[in-house]
């Protein structure tokens, strides 16, 4: 199952460099990284380091939801708007590359991490498209950087999870608690995982299910738990 779901991953990456992006890994800050997507015109090596500045298309930040890492839930956007925009595609502190030594535990850090991220990537403004969790990120990236977020669109989600919506939420699902929706420690809970950020899951092998699993699911169900906690209540 590894070695298909590696190989799986391979031709999905070969795919989205096809359609022009790039995964680079940025330092954000000290102790703080950053692995992202981004298009390969913007990309300008001097005496063999990496410049970037923002193309003449629009750029959109496609921002993931909790369930897994970034590329793997916009794979099919990407191929729908590499032609017209420039997309850029973050993989959020705890998933994927994206990792900090900062002890913040913050919707608001996610968002200044993003925000510091576009700066190292000179793009000044950008069409912000969140889902779910990334919705969330989203609204305070919005709030917090007005001048570079020119445009927000979210769908699945609140602009701010209240008590209120977070046990509504809780209980609409028939999960007890956040921990239980979000870091799933079987595949059938991660399979219940994906099903509430989707109105039908699409058919996909089981053996991709099995994968994301082990390489994306359980590795965040650990790392979060050693580094991070759901989002909170407020």
């Amino acid at each position: 199952m590894g070695f298909l779901f590696a190989l799986f991953t391979s031709l999905l990456y070969g795919i989205i460099k096809l359609a022009g992006l790039r995964l680079r890994t940025l330092e954000i800050e000290p102790g703080t990284i950053m692995n992202i997507w981004v298009p390969k015109e913007s990309i300008i090596n001097v005496d063999g380091k990496p410049i970037y500045e923002q193309s003449k298309k629009p750029a959109v930040l496609l921002v993931h939801c909790f369930a897994m890492d970034g590329i793997f839930i916009w794979f099919a956007q990407v191929l729908a708007l590499t032609r017209n925009y420039s997309v850029y595609v973050p993989d959020l502190l705890f998933f994927g590359g994206s990792t900090t030594d900062r002890t913040e535990r913050s919707v608001s850090f996610q968002a200044e991490f993003l925000a510091k991220g576009m700066e190292i990537l000179g793009v000044e403004k950008v069409n912000l498209v969140g889902l779910s969790y990334g919705g969330i990120v989203g609204f305070e990236m919005a709030k917090l950087y007005p001048k570079l977020v020119h445009s927000l669109m979210v769908t699945g989600s609140v602009n701010e999870l209240t008590e209120s919506i977070s046990q509504e939420s809780l209980k609409l699902s028939g999960v007890s608690s956040w921990a239980d929706m979000l870091l799933p420690e079987t595949m059938e809970g991660f399979k219940r995982t994906l099903s509430f950020a989707a109105h039908k899951l699409p058919w996909i092998p089981s053996f991709v299910y099995r994968g994301l699993f082990e390489t994306t699911g359980n590795e965040n169900y650990v790392r979060v738990h050693k580094e991070c906690r759901p989002p909170s209540t407020a």
